[in-house]
């Protein structure tokens, strides 16, 4: 209860400052109440999922989640609050002293997305792939989530990647398989993920 409930004030903080070197007065006010919706769900996520361990290793974590890496928490809060909005479920029994919010449906039947410290869409199969994502936030912190976008813009309109690609077992012979089996499995966060577990699309 208690992570959940400073997580929350953390997060409500972080908005309002936001808003406020954004927009002044009516920039804080905004903020604060974004970050109120957004941290209240994310804060009852942590507590009734019981996210973070009272151990040395689970109070380790959520400092830096709400510090260095709090960027990635904030975003990582308002995806999960779009998935809670469409009805999607937190999957507790995985949650429970993990450091991430799970949940159990993803964006796509295909895919887990994390973001942040949220997994949606993943199984114990994947799942150390998507701890890879949320370790790489930790680690680079407020750069995670610049640096994976600038990597995807890059290699969408310079396909580096085509160079060093298995053009022989994965085929790049449409549209969509230029960003699914091109561009995604290449950008560095992913590529550094599949090599500790899991395979790229083909």
């Amino acid at each position: 209860m208690v992570f959940g409930i400073l997580s929350a004030a953390i997060q409500v903080g972080f908005g309002a400052l936001l808003g406020f070197l954004a927009g002044g007065p009516i920039g804080l006010l905004i903020g604060a109440v974004v970050g109120l919706v957004v941290g209240a769900v994310f804060g009852w996520s942590v507590a009734s999922a019981g996210v973070y361990a009272s151990d040395a290793r689970g109070i380790f974590l959520f400092v830096v989640d709400h510090t260095w890496s709090l960027l990635n928490t904030v975003v990582g809060a308002i995806y999960l609050t779009v998935h809670l909005v469409f009805g999607h479920s937190l999957d507790r029994p995985t949650s429970l002293g993990s450091g991430r919010v799970s949940v159990l449906e993803g964006v796509s039947p295909r895919y887990a997305t994390t973001i942040g410290t949220v997994c949606a869409g993943s199984s114990s199969g994947i799942q150390r792939h998507e701890d890879v994502h949320i370790f790489q936030g930790r680690l680079l912190g407020p750069l995670y989530i610049p640096l994976v976008l600038a990597n995807y813009v890059l290699f969408t309109i310079a396909p580096v990647w085509l160079l060093y690609h298995d053009h022989t077992n994965a085929p790049i012979n449409r549209f969509t398989r230029y960003f699914e089996i091109g561009v995604y499995p290449h950008v560095w966060n992913e590529a550094i993920a599949y090599r500790i577990q899991g395979t790229p699309p083909r």
